[in-house]
């Protein structure tokens, strides 16, 4: 239970600062990649525990808003989002990874 809870305060806290980036930088699919590639980097640097990596990793990125983002858009402008999200974040988790090593 104690865990549970933590994981929802930090995906409060995650949710959070995305929003507050969402109202510097904007609504829309930059900053959001933005957002993504940040959070899956630190996923993979700091390999953290479920209040860090579930709660505050997790409410910071978000899945939801990439599916409505790419669902409302154009096909090509669609695939191409998909394309640099999934390689981008994944890159910047591997890349987190590798220096976490180091």
């Amino acid at each position: 239970m104690r865990e549970s809870l933590g994981v929802g305060v930090g995906a409060m806290l995650g949710a959070l600062a995305r929003y507050g980036i969402q109202i510097t930088l904007g609504a829309g699919m930059w900053p959001l990649l933005a957002v993504n590639i940040l959070g899956s980097f630190l996923m993979g640097a700091t390999r953290p525990s479920p209040f860090w990596g579930t709660g505050v990793l997790g409410g910071f990125t978000s899945f939801s808003t990439f599916a409505l983002l790419t669902a409302s858009a154009e096909l090509p402008v669609a695939l191409g989002y998909a394309v640099l999200m999934l390689s981008s974040c994944v890159g910047a988790w591997l890349l987190g990874d590798r220096l976490a090593d180091q």
